[in-house]
């Protein structure tokens, strides 16, 4: 060892040694201390996200558009900036507590309106108003600390120190790599001349110079300068003549404030701008940069965010009783919130898309600060006004927000880190196994994705191929891709010669697709039998009516029964009805698909709720019609026809079904398995007449429940209907899927099994590396810029796919 230490070695022994419980605590304090800064970004959003106040609102801002850009950390501006504002927004809060404000005097009328100015503002008084902003303060309090213990929190001063101690007054000289952004918002020299501005770099330089679109910032010739800077061991070199003339226009405002006021206002105003300006220049033209690439986290934030818009949609909508997405679509209707909504989120996720492939970071700093502003306006001040609820009582919109929130966080990072110089294929193509090849066939299995992806491709980057070719050479690669996954599932778990298959090979896969093929089968009639049995819902009568009418005149008994009148069997009169159809093996088969909370028993009164107002000569003609006993009279109970030979008689016998089965799609029908020996009910039809009024009073006889009156008793079953969201595939009925989802899903397989023969030629390469290397060449052409190149290596691929001679000899096993 080249250094030894006992208390060291000991101290280390002392760690190892103690529980897991504390060794994980440990782990989590060093995390906790070497991502501080991202905890004080999620107190400030979450602060902002339970508050919801302009007061909380410019923090936010400046994490997404000065403090994450900022290279390679934020600056102690940015954090006595946070903290200041911290502290005076508590004492604000503080200060508007008293009671004696107007607004102070009606907390809980004005509580829960989104658009109350001192909700707004963030100023009302309310329970534990300050409890967040306290812990903002220690987050921030922390971070400070730890700045401290590393030696961080005052090295921007260091550094202006040492660079004022250095230069003289006639020069601007930035300091060595890319500078942090309180150098670049803070070190504007006044005195500088356009022969004086220069840029220092070290002797060794470690990154690479990122090539920008915008060259106005590329470096000139080198220049020599006093012997003192050469004894530095410093190049100096001219950048940048526009600093120059921003210095000049600096000297001339400072020259113009003792003229007027007006040049006061045009230098302080300077002053501002020109730090800012300097600040997203530095951001657009690095000298160094560590390129990255998170598009891909990117994606699935914005991903994230589209899922929560689908399935919660009504929480950006006026009026929220509508939770379910698939009931309103079922029913045709696409809620504006849901529409708006959903087009704005993919907007954004193409425009994302056309940046990374255009790789200009000018552009993703622009959509950055449009985005950022756009977003906080309309969450914190339009959507409230809509959804008629403020921010804090919307879980949905917090949730999206939150999302939206990782979303510029990565967004920022990879502004400041810059755009790979390359982009080759598919980022879930960068491996060759299983899970790869599982997720890359999923990717294009969702509809309209992959042809989206390639048109957005061809579109924004810069190739000679038609659009015909280059879906061409992405469905070429796509496939070669796939093979290459199973030639290295092959070789990692190879089959030797002559041995037949594992069973655990043959039960896993076969057994797996014999057990799906038989799911896709049987799957209408298991759907529709376990759709109203497990999850169906009762679906209980509201309102029964009773409608009798003689051969097709005047109705002559009209009733109905409502709430009281429609009553449920408690478990007493359940079991005892039961009972009563013990040895009926017909009643009781019935009798299993039902359960008590689908019975209904309705009683309905006896007199008739509307007169009888047939004409004269009508009631001649009917009395005529009964008393012919050769001829046939009808009698209609809802919809039902009896026949009634002979006459009319005080007494009709068997006419009135007893029992009623009400399915949930058709009309209400008698149960005969109920009625005994399959006869109806007899009833008891009477005329009664009062002066110049006449009415029919009608009787059962022969009741479950005995009453005194007349009146009439009426069981119904009701069938139970399937839950709205799965209405939409109940609908269809058994047959309806059978020809909608078995015949279709039967094609696709169909089509797999039978068209292997077709494509042997191009399924069963043994080695395709040539082939995936030339199809990334292509891609490593056109990102260069070699487009003749490109051209020439497309045809080669094509005459490859062409020639069968040639494919065998490219994918041969190497020997």
């Amino acid at each position: 060892r080249m250094f030894h230490d006992d208390e060291l070695e000991e101290s280390e022994k002392f760690y190892v040694g103690q529980p897991r419980v504390l060794l994980l605590i440990y782990a989590l304090y060093n995390t906790l201390v070497a991502r501080s800064e991202m905890v004080c970004y999620f107190v400030i959003i979450l602060n902002h996200m339970i508050s919801a106040s302009m007061i909380t609102l410019v923090l936010p801002i400046l994490i997404f558009l000065w403090a994450m850009l900022s290279v390679p950390r934020p600056s102690k501006r940015f954090w006595m900036t946070a903290i200041v504002y911290t502290e005076v927004a508590i004492v604000i809060k503080y200060f508007f507590q008293f009671g004696f404000f107007p607004w102070n005097k009606h907390v809980d009328y004005t509580k829960d309106k989104p658009y109350h100015p001192p909700n707004i503002i963030g100023i009302e008084k309310k329970e534990g108003y300050v409890h967040y902003d306290l812990v903002q303060l220690l987050a921030l309090f922390f971070h400070r600390s730890i700045l401290k213990c590393h030696g961080l929190w005052d090295e921007d001063e260091k550094g202006d120190s040492s660079s004022n101690k250095e230069d003289t007054d006639d020069e601007l000289s930035l300091t060595g790599g890319r500078r942090d952004s309180s150098a670049s918002l803070k070190s504007v020299n006044l005195a500088a001349s356009v022969e004086s501005i220069h840029v220092h770099f070290p002797e060794q330089q470690t990154a690479i110079r990122r090539k920008s679109s915008s060259s106005i910032s590329q470096l000139s010739h080198r220049s020599s300068f006093s012997s003192h800077r050469s004894k530095r061991g410093k190049c100096y070199i001219f950048k940048n003549i526009n600093h120059a003339t921003l210095s000049i226009y600096f000297l001339q405002c400072k020259l113009c404030v003792i003229k007027s006021h007006c040049g006061l206002c045009c230098f302080r105003t300077l002053q501002v701008y020109v730090p800012i300006r300097q600040f997203f220049y530095n951001l657009i033209h690095p000298d160094y940069s560590a390129v990255t690439d998170v598009y891909v986290l990117m994606f699935l934030a914005d991903t994230v965010d589209f899922i929560i818009i689908v399935f919660g949609f009504w929480a950006f909508g006026k009026h929220s009783a509508a939770a379910d997405i698939t009931s309103s679509l079922s029913e045709d209707q696409v809620p504006e919130a849901f529409l708006v909504m959903v087009l704005i989120q993919f907007g954004t996720m193409v425009v994302d898309r056309a940046l990374y492939l255009k790789k200009t970071v000018m552009g993703k700093v622009i959509f950055q600060v449009i985005l950022v502003f756009g977003i906080h306006f309309w969450m914190f001040f339009i959507l409230p006004g809509v959804t008629e609820r403020k921010f804090s009582q919307n879980t949905v919109a917090q949730l999206w927000y939150f999302v939206k929130c990782v979303y510029f966080g990565l967004s920022a990072y990879q502004i400041r880190c810059g755009y790979p110089t390359r982009v080759l294929g598919n980022f879930l193509t960068k491996s060759y196994n299983y899970v790869n090849l599982f997720l890359f066939q999923g990717f294009r299995l969702v509809p309209f994705l992959t042809e989206l992806r390639a048109v957005m491709d061809w579109v924004w980057t810069d190739t000679t191929l038609s659009l015909s070719s280059w879906i061409c050479v992405e469905d070429i690669y796509a496939h070669i891709f796939i093979l290459k996954c199973w030639r290295e599932s092959e070789k990692r778990y190879p089959q030797p010669r002559g041995q037949k298959k594992k069973k655990v090979v043959k039960y896993g896969m076969g057994g797996m697709i014999i057990v799906l093929l038989i799911c896709i089968v049987w799957f209408p009639l298991l759907f529709m039998s376990l759709i109203k049995s497990v999850a169906g819902i009762t679906n209980k009568p509201l309102d029964v009516s009773i409608t009798i009418t003689l051969g097709g005149y005047q109705p002559i008994f009209t009733m109905s029964a409502q709430q009281n009148q429609l009553k449920s069997l408690d478990p007493n009169e359940f079991n005892e009805f039961l009972r009563s159809y013990r040895g009926n093996t017909a009643a009781l088969q019935f009798l299993e698909g039902y359960a008590r909370e689908d019975i209904t028993r309705a009683d309905l009164e006896g007199n008739s709720n509307s007169l009888w107002t047939i004409s004269p000569p009508s009631r001649n003609k009917m009395i005529q019609g009964l008393l012919d006993f050769d001829a046939d009279f009808t009698l209609k109970y809802k919809n039902m026809k009896y026949l009634i030979s002979l006459f009319f008689s005080r007494t009709l016998e068997e006419v009135y079904p007893y029992y009623i089965k009400a399915p949930s799609d058709s009309l209400a029908k008698p149960i005969k398995q109920l009625l005994k020996d399959c006869k109806w009910e007899n009833i008891t039809v009477s005329l009664v007449k009062n002066t110049s009024e006449e009415w029919w009073v009608l009787n059962q006889l022969g009741k479950r429940h005995k009453t005194p009156h007349e009146s009439l008793e009426l069981f119904i079953f009701s069938d139970k209907v399937s839950p709205p969201s799965l209405g939409f595939l109940a609908g269809y009925g058994i047959m309806g899927l059978y020809a909608s989802v078995v015949l279709v899903i039967g094609k696709f397989v169909r089509e797999f099994f039978s068209g292997i023969s077709h494509s042997i030629m191009f399924e069963e390469l043994p080695n395709v590396d040539r082939i995936l290397k030339l199809c990334t060449d292509i891609f490593l052409v056109r990102e260069t810029g070699e487009l003749e190149l490109e051209e020439d290596l497309y045809a080669k691929l094509i005459f490859l796919y062409r020639s069968p001679e040639t494919m065998i000899k490219w994918t041969r096993e190497k020997t």
